[in-house]
């Protein structure tokens, strides 16, 4: 099927941040007395934003996290990433075989604008996406797995959602685009097939995306 839109989740899918930015965080979590492992963060925020952290510890401890928690965790993270941030292998020839092909694209991600604008500009993906074609959880105020974000950005862009193929790495992030109404392929770089149970299709490799989607 040829879509009208391809919508990029950003981190794991065109920026190799999630191995950082979850590094980052279990140590923060676990320095402020919540004790948590790498693979405990990836597998309960992968793909969330920052206020599913707070709701989870909160659920989960009774206590709210400091007031300058999510300042100090991107602090932390953004320097990271001037260091040691890269883009997804192959990423870049797929965004252009979309331009080639005349197929819009865009990007809806949990992480905040910022996190956005320092990622892409570290690996040179803002070369690639027009502000207008960048969308943030902070746009809307609920994060995946709520449907919201997928239909902001796709209403912002003027497609149909099921007309729209969302690429997504996260369970949370196929929760969303499955919610949505829209067909999502599950990039499985950080996640199995299994995780992401309800794709319409699987990839190991950004070289296949393509043939998914044009």
């Amino acid at each position: 099927m040829r879509y009208d839109l391809v919508i990029f989740d950003n981190d794991g899918v065109l920026v190799d941040s999630e191995p950082i930015s979850n590094a980052i965080l279990a140590g923060y979590l676990t320095e402020l007395g919540h004790p948590t492992t790498y693979e405990e963060s990836l597998r309960d925020y992968m793909g969330g934003a920052m206020h599913r952290v707070h709701d989870t510890v909160f659920e989960r401890t009774g206590q709210r996290l400091p007031g300058d928690f999510d300042e100090t965790f991107h602090a932390r993270v953004f320097a990271a990433f001037e260091r040691e941030l890269t883009a997804v292998a192959g990423v870049t020839e797929v965004l252009g075989k979309l331009v080639a092909g005349g197929v819009p694209y865009c990007v809806a991600s949990s992480g905040s604008h910022e996190r956005i604008r320092v990622g892409h500009r570290k690996t040179g993906l803002d070369l690639w996406f027009a502000p207008d074609a960048v969308f943030s959880a902070q746009d809307v105020g609920r994060g995946k797995p709520a449907p919201d974000l997928f239909l902001h950005a796709a209403e912002r862009m003027g497609v149909a959602p099921e007309r729209c193929a969302v690429v997504e790495d996260s369970p949370l992030g196929v929760q969303a685009a499955l919610a949505a109404g829209m067909d999502v392929y599950g990039f499985t770089g950080m996640a199995t097939a299994e995780q992401l149970a309800g794709a319409h299709g699987y990839f190991g490799d950004m070289g296949q995306l393509p043939g998914l989607v044009l």
